[in-house]
C-alpha cells in the first residue's frame, strides 16, 4: 500500500516548496562548488542499473581528489578495490548519476546531478596519481544539477561531533562479519584478507 501514489499528492502532502530551495539549483559550478569540491576527502555516488536497481558508494581520497576540469565536468578517480564494480557496471547502461560530498567539520553538504562515462585514458588519468601510482579508471561527470544541502540531516546526527563517535571495539570487525555471513571462511582468515587489502591494495 503506497500512501502517497503520485507526485501531485506528495506535493499536496509536503506543501509549498522554500523559494531558497526552488532556485538554488545551479547548472554550473561558481566559485563556491569549486572551492567545496577542492576541500572534500569523501563522496556517495549514486547510479542505477537500465531495471531501475540502486547502488550507492563511498569514495574517499585526500581533499580535492575530484578535479574540476571546467564548469560543467567532473572528472572522479577510481582506486583499487575489489572488482565488482557497482557503479561502472550500472554505467554501461544506464549514465545517470547523483553525487554528495562532505568536508569534514562542516554541516552542509554538496550535491550534483547528471550523467557520466568512464575514461581509460593514461594520459587524462596522469595528474589523478597518489603514491606514484594512477588510477586505472575514472569517471568523467557531466554536471546538470549542482547544488548546496542545508545543514539539518548532519545536525540531527552529530556527524563531526567527537561526544557521537563509537567506539570501534564496540562492533564487530569486518573479518569477523564476513566469516559470519559467508560460512566458508575463517576469522582469522577473513581478518588477513582484509588488513591485507588495507596495507597493500589503497592505490
Amino acid at each position: 500500500m503506497n500512501d502517497i501514489p503520485d507526485l501531485e499528492s506528495l506535493r499536496a502532502h509536503l506543501g509549498k516548496v522554500s523559494d531558497l530551495a526552488a532556485k538554488k539549483v545551479q547548472h554550473r559550478l561558481d566559485r563556491h562548488c569549486r572551492a567545496f569540491i577542492a576541500l572534500s576527502p569523501f563522496l556517495v555516488i549514486a547510479t542505477a542499473d537500465r531495471d531501475g536497481r540502486m547502488d550507492a558508494s563511498p569514495r574517499g581520497d585526500p581533499p580535492g581528489f575530484v578535479q574540476v576540469l571546467d564548469d560543467t565536468t567532473l572528472l572522479l578517480p577510481d582506486r583499487p578495490g575489489n572488482n565488482r564494480a557497482d557503479t561502472f557496471s550500472n554505467l554501461t547502461s544506464a549514465a545517470g548519476v547523483g553525487l554528495i560530498f562532505f568536508v569534514p567539520g562542516i554541516d552542509e553538504t554538496f550535491r550534483v546531478n547528471g550523467t557520466a562515462s568512464l575514461t581509460a585514458d593514461p594520459e587524462r588519468l596522469a595528474d589523478c596519481e597518489v603514491n606514484g601510482r594512477a588510477p586505472k579508471t575514472g569517471m568523467l561527470i557531466h554536471i546538470e544539477e549542482a547544488f548546496f544541502h542545508c545543514a539539518k540531516a548532519l545536525r540531527r546526527s552529530r556527524l563531526w561531533d567527537p561526544a557521537a563517535q563509537v567506539e570501534s571495539s564496540s562492533f564487530p570487525s569486518l573479518g569477523q562479519i564476513l566469516a559470519e555471513q559467508l560460512r566458508t571462511v575463517t576469522v582469522a582468515d577473513a581478518e588477513e584478507r582484509v588488513e591485507t587489502a588495507y596495507r597493500e591494495r589503497m592505490y
